[in-house]
């Protein structure tokens, strides 16, 4: 068998898994995990993913999953009852008159289209010929 190459990890991920292992080698056997430990776990597979950090820290996916859930839900409800959110008005594009026509395209095929078109501008209506006619832009 060949040797196998190990990818080098992003230093957040490296300094995580540093410290996990400090902690096992001074545990009790049976401690639990402290929850420090767990925050920065979530941290890490924020931005890492949670397969690779739960494999590299050697936690179980699930727990670590679960934290996670737990962290997204705490956020949430601290946004939500934090501030509220800003108003913003969405303003409708003015027009001057409405734009009505009917659009009739016949391909060489025979193959014919018919289009009752209100409120669209003359580039909108070249992209759909183009379009029924097959022609990239």
């Amino acid at each position: 068998m060949g040797t196998r190459k190990t990818r080098e990890l992003p230093s957040r991920l490296e300094r995580t898994r540093r410290r996990f292992e400090r902690w096992r080698r001074t545990r009790k056997i049976g401690t639990r995990i402290p929850d420090s430990l767990w925050a920065s776990a979530v941290k890490v597979a924020g931005t890492c993913g949670i397969s690779r950090t739960a494999s590299v820290l050697r936690v179980d996916y699930y727990s670590l999953k679960k934290r996670m859930g737990e962290e997204a839900a705490a956020s949430s409800r601290v946004s939500e009852e934090g501030a509220m959110a800003p108003f913003l008005e969405l303003a409708a594009p003015a027009t001057v008159g409405a734009c009505e026509c009917v659009l009739e395209l016949e391909d060489v095929c025979g193959t014919k289209m018919r289009v009752h078109l209100k409120g669209v501008e003359v580039p909108d209506l070249a992209a759909l010929a183009r379009s029924f006619r097959g022609v990239e832009s």
